[in-house]
């Protein structure tokens, strides 16, 4: 069995390493760990191993989130936690794994992305195995702190590795899935995390990462043989990662606290630090982010830039819906909850599709149209009033969702397939830090417009029309956004690749 999920291990070239992505399954060696070439049945074992690993933690971390969420009332009221402090246990996270994103891409491509991987993955195994037995808000939010570095470890490292594994021509498939894994994680988490709440307490959610981190190590040391380098030559810049850390704390931390002044100082704050990085990083020996994978790259840059405003538009809309069910249409939470699943469902069900359509078809054409399909959705959504029909709620829900997923799995492919595989770990960080931004950005967009028109009150009656008004506004804006996201998916040339990687 071992033998069967196990691939060998492959040539190196000069300065010690082997190009990762050059070939279908190129790992990563020293000279004097060469091995024979494998056979083809042990490499499609090795894409195995590495498919099903990948899978598994991409889902982890977004089941995580969206379970931890239902149950924040019975946390609060065990560890006495104040409203300030319940936030932070989302919060707290979120700002770990933004921060971690792409320092640990760059530290995988200099000692090893599966290294990082295993590393991330244990870290948040015992996280979560931690946080299950804290007995304070303090200990909560300091392993959830925890839990987000080991996040940030394996989900940049995860992307990098399936890139780095399968050939071009079979790389979307392989991507689609690993993208359906997180909208099943998303979607599946509130039911299951408010099932286990309530037969078995809030600390089961936290006590099943257990099984799921130790059978995810198993696979990753057992069958997952090789390494992945793309840099090993390189040192890391301390200095870099740090006013990095500091800038994307400032943006997304500012982002949490919109539309108060601090938020607002921080986001200015963060956006002089991110300038300053930059520069900073042209002069660096050795950068954490090479910038001129912006500078000179320009698939790389609008495909980037498309996700960032992909996401920024598409967010908001469970928030903002969420609400709207239920003060508007009169919903139980539970109908909300199982209304709003259409759109990760249909996520989850064709990005699989989708993925493996985008090796045969240019991803930017599936990724433009995914975008005008979220357009026209949150253009429809920006008429909404109280006598929307609940039918047209859900066909624009599967809608939105089937557009979604015509973008999501061939833009993060046009992504990686539009750098040198020595830069797999870092533009897979990339990815996930727009991502994040992305969201982010959406919910603070939703944020200012409610505290701007509604106020900071409670959504009563008589505050109806003044957010519905707000609700209409987010999605013009998102329209907006998305449909200028459109122009970056469309024009940045082809990244349709052949099976040597050459585009």
């Amino acid at each position: 069995m071992n033998r069967r999920f196990s691939a060998g291990l492959m040539v190196h070239k000069k300065r010690g390493a082997v190009d990762a992505g050059a070939g279908p399954h190129l790992a990563v060696l020293s000279v004097d760990e060469m091995k024979p070439t494998t056979t083809q049945e042990e490499n499609r074992a090795l894409e195995r191993s590495a498919l099903i690993v990948a899978t598994l933690t991409s889902f982890m971390g977004p089941f995580m989130m969206s379970s931890v969420n239902v149950a924040l009332p019975k946390i609060q009221a065990e560890l006495q936690m104040d409203a300030v402090q319940l936030s932070w246990i989302a919060t707290a996270y979120l700002l770990a794994v933004a921060v971690g994103l792409v320092p640990a891409g760059k530290i995988a491509d200099i000692h090893g992305r599966k290294k990082v991987f295993a590393m991330g993955l244990a870290v948040y195994t015992v996280g979560s195995f931690l946080t299950a037995f804290v007995h304070s808000p303090a200990m909560l939010i300091g392993f959830r702190v925890f839990q987000g570095l080991g996040a940030s470890m394996f989900v940049t490292t995860g992307m990098a590795i399936i890139t780095s594994i399968f050939p071009p021509n079979r790389r979307g498939r392989a991507i689609g899935l690993y993208a359906s894994a997180v909208y099943v994680g998303l979607s599946t988490g509130p039911f299951l995390g408010g099932l286990l709440t309530h037969h078995l307490g809030w600390r089961s959610i936290f006590l099943l990462m257990l099984p799921f981190g130790l059978f995810s190590l198993y696979i990753t040391f057992h069958f997952l043989k090789g390494e992945w380098r793309g840099e090993p030559d390189q040192k890391l810049d301390i200095g870099g990662c740090l006013l990095y850390a500091c800038s994307i704390l400032a943006l997304v931390y500012g982002a949490t606290r919109l539309p108060e002044m601090l938020g607002i100082s921080l986001l200015l704050t963060g956006a002089v630090l991110i300038v300053i990085f930059f520069r900073y990083q042209l002069r660096a020996r050795f950068p954490v982010f090479d910038v001129t994978l912006f500078t000179v790259n320009k698939p790389f840059t609008f495909s980037s830039m498309a996700a960032l405003l992909n996401y920024s538009t598409t967010f908001s809309v469970t928030f903002l819906m969420s609400l709207y069910l239920q003060y508007i249409k009169g919903l139980e939470p539970q109908t909300a909850g199982t209304v709003l699943m259409v759109q990760p469902v249909m996520m989850a069900i064709l990005s699989p599709i989708t993925g493996k359509l985008a090796d045969r078809i240019e991803p930017r054409l599936l990724a433009t149209t995914g975008m005008i399909f979220t357009v026209i959705g949150v253009l429809v959504f920006a008429q909404i009033d109280q006598g929307t029909s609940i039918y047209l709620i859900v066909a624009n829900l599967f809608f939105m969702g089937t557009g979604f997923a015509l973008f999501s799995s061939p833009n993060m492919i046009a992504i990686m397939g539009t750098v040198e595989p020595r830069y797999y770990g870092l533009a897979s960080g990339t990815v996930s830090t727009m991502r994040l931004l992305g969201q982010m950005a959406s919910m603070a967009i939703a944020t200012v417009v409610l505290a701007l028109i509604v106020g900071r009150e409670v959504i009563t009656p008589d505050k109806y029309d003044l957010f519905l008004r707000s609700t209409r506004i987010v999605f013009g804006i998102s329209a907006v956004l998305c449909a200028t996201g459109i122009y970056f998916s469309w024009f940045r040339g082809s990244v349709l690749q052949s099976d040597d990687g050459s585009v």
